[in-house]
């Protein structure tokens, strides 16, 4: 065994490519090094991160349609050419979706994209409500403060990376935590399973990594295995053993120790998740139903559907898991349409009820359990679009509307301020993109108190909030 140490380097050196097509335990498992040191639940509670990539246009998603302010929208979107990025109006054939927030708003009318209709019916039924112009910022601003350069900014505005970053963790492109994963520290020492707390079906983000929790990613078998750690390896059915060998004998070196002690908990871990996840079909989560392209009329998988199912299967092992506290993060993209915007974005819009309705559906009866009250799924996206069409599409642009789906919920409404319509308006900071009047911190803030999240607690997490007055929007209910 004089050769050992040497084998076990070059096993070390070529590990990633023994993990298979993803990395993903060896990086993400690394939860176990740390638990979350915060209070513990007596009971369980999700949140789901859906992240819309690429920027969507709140413009065409949830609409006022009063007529002054729709009279504005069709002078402006409705360029007159067939690619016109402007939607048919309330009673015209596939016009948008009336809605009626429980606040009324005086003189103001609103609907959804004419896609939306389960999530319509979401709203209407109480389990989904919209939260208006929300945005990266540091602390309140005004437009003249924004022109004047005289209040502080999130740095690189209208970047994606950047803003895809900002909105996640708070900061730019170098952030090494999220707001999700930080939420997972305070909120998940309840867990009996670090490694659990955090969990990505869309893989890498930000937005899970905290200071003690790690993300743990997973595709939609589950975890993913470390390949050749059973039956035959190299065409060797002793391969198999000696490859656990070489993994169990940490040496000396305490970099390899470490790294050795990692590779072991990813194979715990992948096997204590596959044998606690429900499964996918019968006696399990049920498949979700075909999606139907809106554009084409062709029926297929909707892969965010699928992820939501991973997600469904994974509460349901909450149990063996033993999981108090867990923040999920899913994503749908291909929402940078700065072309063929109304095509495009009618498939999104599908795409996302169809995938929300299907998860809804399956929270209501999960094991016989209706769960719908302690999950709570949650819109974000890199940032809004200019309100200006390019053509057929639009540009980079900053606040945006989103929405909060679930049973705790406070529904069929709309939180904060629903800004004017149109252009060159106290918001507007070019071409109609907004200036955003609700903060990620404070959006996040809401949820983060609903999850377990203390006052005291919350500049842990979204340490700009000091900066707000509000840190409940009023969204979620107690408990």
């Amino acid at each position: 065994m004089q050769n050992l140490p040497f084998s076990r380097r070059r096993f070390l050196g070529s590990m990633l490519s023994l993990a298979g097509t993803t990395a993903a335990p060896f990086a993400m498992n690394l939860a176990a090094m740390g638990n979350a040191a915060a209070q513990s639940a007596g009971d369980y509670k999700a949140m789901v991160c859906l992240f819309m990539a690429g920027g969507n246009d709140a413009f065409n998603t949830v609409l006022a349609t009063d007529p002054t302010s729709w009279n504005e929208y069709t002078r402006l979107r409705n360029t007159g050419a067939a690619d016109s990025i402007h939607l048919p109006g309330v009673g015209e054939t596939g016009g948008v979706l009336p809605i009626v927030p429980a606040t009324a708003q005086t003189g103001r009318a609103f609907a959804l994209h004419p896609q939306l209709a389960p999530l319509k019916d979401l709203f209407d039924n109480g389990r989904a409500a919209v939260v208006a112009n929300v945005g990266t910022l540091i602390q309140p601003a005004t437009l003249a403060q924004y022109k004047a350069g005289s209040v502080a900014l999130p740095p690189r505005l209208f970047s994606h990376s950047d803003q895809q970053s900002t909105w996640q963790s708070g900061s730019p492109e170098e952030a090494s935590t999220g707001w999700g994963g930080r939420i997972g520290d305070v909120a998940g020492a309840g867990n009996t399973n670090a490694m659990f707390t955090a969990i990505s079906a869309a893989g890498n983000t930000i937005f899970l990594s905290g200071r003690q929790v790690r993300q743990f990613q997973v595709g939609q078998s589950g975890a993913v295995p470390i390949r050749g750690l059973s039956g035959s390896l190299y065409g060797s059915t002793g391969g198999a053993g000696a490859l656990q060998a070489i993994i169990n004998d940490a040496g000396s070196d305490l970099i390899e120790q470490e790294h050795v002690a990692v590779v072991q908990r990813a194979i715990s871990s992948q096997s204590i998740l596959s044998g606690a996840m429900l499964a996918a079909g019968a006696g399990g989560v049920p498949n979700p139903p075909p999606y139907v392209n809106p554009n084409t009329g062709a029926s297929g998988v909707n892969p965010l559907a699928v992820q939501l199912q991973t997600v469904a299967r994974i509460i349901g092992g909450r149990g063996p898991l033993g999981a108090k506290r867990q923040v999920f993060y899913v994503t749908l993209g291909s929402f940078d349409t700065h072309d063929r915007q109304k095509e495009l974005h009618g498939d999104l819009m599908a795409r996302l009820a169809h995938a929300l309705a299907y998860f809804d559906t399956v929270l209501a009866a999960l094991q016989g359990t209706d769960l719908r009250r302690q999950v709570t799924t949650f819109t974000a996206s890199d940032f809004g679009r200019t309100f200006s069409s390019n053509g057929d599409g639009t540009d980079h642009g900053w606040g945006a509307h989103h929405f909060v789906v679930g049973g705790a919920v406070k529904g069929r409404d709309i939180y904060g301020a629903f800004p004017t319509t149109g252009l060159g308006h106290e918001l507007d900071v070019g071409s109609g993109a907004l200036l955003p009047t609700t903060s990620v911190d404070q959006y996040g803030a809401t949820l983060a108190k609903w999850f377990g999240v203390a006052d005291s607690q919350l500049a842990e997490v979204f340490p700009n909030i000091g900066n707000f007055s509000r840190r409940d929007l009023g969204f979620m209910t107690a408990t």
